[in-house]
């Protein structure tokens, strides 16, 4: 006689199917083809080349002793460094209390989802992993339609529409600014015109923030400014402090959403109970902030300012279309006007464009479908950070120039994959 067997799944639902994230897919799927010795120029994944600032590394080595289980919500020195970051560095007035420290803002979203029963709203085209957290938790799920001629952003006219034919419901917008897949930034008259839509409608916002500190500008905008009571915002280390593998994520809440903060300290004290101590202790010194914290940043922005501006006009005079970018490091170039000649070439939706690319070039990008684009849409998401952010961070702390000279001495494998990119393009 056999008993039960586990050799048929029985999963959730949920998750039957369920893809790999499309953005650590691609980069595992670089690496394969760089061991079978093919040259590939690694755009897919959106990682910071520069490394964490000196100062927090050695904050770090100092706390690698620390060992005890901290507070679910956080360490409370850190909690009240990250309220002064948000108030000194962009002008957001918040509580010690209200600060979740979590392994990253990933988790936090997700979490947030958990804990909010409501629908998801997210601008078409958002970052890959909105979409399948709510999906894995059963929340439905919709894409608010955007245009190449808006620059991808959302109007408030378009949120107001959607939420006015379904009145009074649960909702969760997330807006991500600058943008991650498009490199995009919202002005504070932007910002204040949704603002004015979300509390009409009394949608709960994530303000998700992570490349705030890397507008090319330094510029600081947020909707936390016009709408604070119903505006969650969150932040952490892996893009402006380069540290993505150091999994520190933290949301801000106002008091009036305390019940959620709660809520979510609850599922954290069930789930990873909390993140890592020394980490904590080194995230003290990045938000406390420094003069070479603010150099370092000075320098990693004017680097991707020049090089972003660069790529954007190669990929313009081969014809693509796409807005200038703002910050962060990414763009998201649409190949429309090129489609003829990519149709000869077998090429009929953004998943083949970004294949054939990768073949034929070995610039490895990601299908603008998985950031919720129509398939048929030849768009595509690249990363221009495929060079020796160290080296070029220490050249331009030297004193370098930073102009078009620089970024060809410093980033030619990222300025080589967009060359690469415009004639595969334009031939």
């Amino acid at each position: 006689m056999t008993g039960p067997t586990l050799a048929s799944p029985h999963l959730n639902p949920n998750v039957l199917g369920l893809p790999p994230s499309a953005t650590l897919a691609i980069n595992e799927r670089s690496d394969e083809l760089i061991a079978q010795g093919r040259k590939v120029f690694k755009l897919g994944l959106g990682q910071s080349p520069f490394p964490v600032p000196k100062p927090v590394v050695e904050a770090l080595r100092r706390a690698a002793p620390e060992k005890d289980y901290l507070p679910v919500r956080g360490l409370r020195p850190l909690r009240e460094e990250v309220t002064e970051f948000l108030h000194r560095r962009h002008g957001i007035e918040r509580a010690r209390r209200q600060v979740l420290v979590g392994p990253g803002s990933k988790e936090l979203i997700f979490m947030t989802q958990l804990a909010y029963a409501g629908e998801l709203l997210v601008p078409s085209p958002s970052w890959v992993s909105y979409a399948p957290q709510a999906r894995i938790i059963g929340r439905r799920v919709t894409w608010l339609p955007t245009s190449l001629e808006d620059d991808w952003k959302l109007l408030p006219q378009t949120l107001d529409d959607y939420c006015s034919a379904n009145p009074g419901l649960p909702r969760l917008l997330i807006l991500n600014y600058p943008n991650n897949p498009t490199g995009v930034n919202c002005t504070n008259p932007e910002l204040a015109a949704l603002a004015e839509v979300a509390r009409r409608h009394g949608l709960l916002v994530i303000s998700d923030e992570i490349y705030a500190d890397l507008d090319h500008r330094g510029r600081t905008a947020s909707i936390a400014h016009h709408y604070p009571e119903g505006t969650v915002v969150s932040t952490g280390l892996s893009k402006w402090c380069g540290a993505g593998g150091w999994r520190l994520g933290l949301f801000s809440f106002p008091e009036e959403l305390e019940w959620l903060c709660g809520a979510m300290a609850a599922i954290a004290s069930e789930t990873f109970t909390s993140v890592s101590a020394p980490i904590q202790h080194a995230a003290i010194e990045a938000f406390r902030g420094s003069p070479e914290i603010e150099r370092y940043l000075e320098h990693c922005r004017a680097i991707l300012r020049v090089l972003g501006s660069h790529s954007a006009n190669v990929l313009r005079e081969a014809g693509c279309r796409l807005p200038n970018v703002d910050g962060a490091f990414y763009l998201f170039p649409d190949f429309g006007a090129l489609a003829p000649r990519l149709e000869e070439r077998g090429v009929h939706d953004s998943q083949g464009l970004a294949e054939q690319l990768l073949q034929d070039t070995g610039v490895a990008t990601l299908p603008g479908s998985v950031f919720g684009r129509p398939a048929s849409e030849p768009t595509l998401r690249l990363s221009y950070v495929n060079f020796d952010g160290a080296g070029a961070l220490a050249a331009a702390s030297a004193g370098e120039p930073v102009d078009e000279a620089f970024i060809r001495r410093h980033c030619p494998d990222t300025v080589e994959a967009i060359r690469r990119m415009a004639e595969w393009a334009a031939g």
